[in-house]
């Protein structure tokens, strides 16, 4: 049996096992779509962050600070599998290079496609953009709605958990942090 046959007999299993029966019309290939859902969902497990900063890294004089604001994500929840809904802001310091911008983003969902706990996939985030650029300071914040906390226990709607992820100046420099939470926090109009 191979694998794409194994996950859909396990999820036929899992609908027998809340009372549907999977052989009525509308469930007939539900199990290949959340196979093939939950492959794309945790596609994250089979990228390398590093790799993916490495090929584009440029020369750079440029020593302000690059932000890469609202960066939509969404992930699933390591103890539920139920999902998490947020909006990354991913900041550096080159210092002598620079990442392409898209690259930040493509960062940002490597970790999101795993099952995760936000506080984890923050400082992964600002790890790898740490590690692979070795910039002077980078900045992460997540925020992020929670449906383990929402749709199930608590039920606390429209609750947001914050995160944050700093390193290098942004860690042992007030201005700097500063400037960043100033910058993350300005409305900005959205018709641009």
């Amino acid at each position: 049996m191979n694998r794409q046959e194994e996950f859909e007999q396990a999820v036929t299993k899992v609908l027998e096992l809340i009372g549907e029966d999977p052989q009525r019309e509308g469930l007939i290939k539900t199990p290949a779509r959340v196979a093939k859902a939950l492959d794309f969902l945790t596609s994250g497990y089979h990228q390398d962050p590093k790799e993916i900063l490495s090929q584009a890294l440029f020369t750079s004089s440029n020593d302000e600070m690059v932000l890469v604001r609202d960066i939509e994500f969404y992930s699933m929840c390591e103890h539920h599998i139920l999902p998490i809904i947020g909006r990354a802001h991913v900041a550096y310091i080159p210092d002598g290079k620079v990442v392409g911008l898209s690259k930040i983003p493509r960062i940002v969902n490597v970790f999101a496609r795993r099952l995760q706990i936000q506080e984890q996939m923050t400082e992964q985030i600002a790890d790898a953009i740490s590690e692979t650029i070795n910039p002077k300071g980078v900045a992460v914040v997540l925020h992020a709605r929670h449906m383990c906390m929402e749709m199930r226990g608590v039920e606390k709607i429209n609750s947001t958990t914050v995160s944050s992820a700093l390193r290098g100046l942004f860690k042992s420099d007030e201005r700097t942090r500063n400037e960043f939470y100033n910058l993350i926090n300005t409305h900005t109009p959205s018709n641009f």
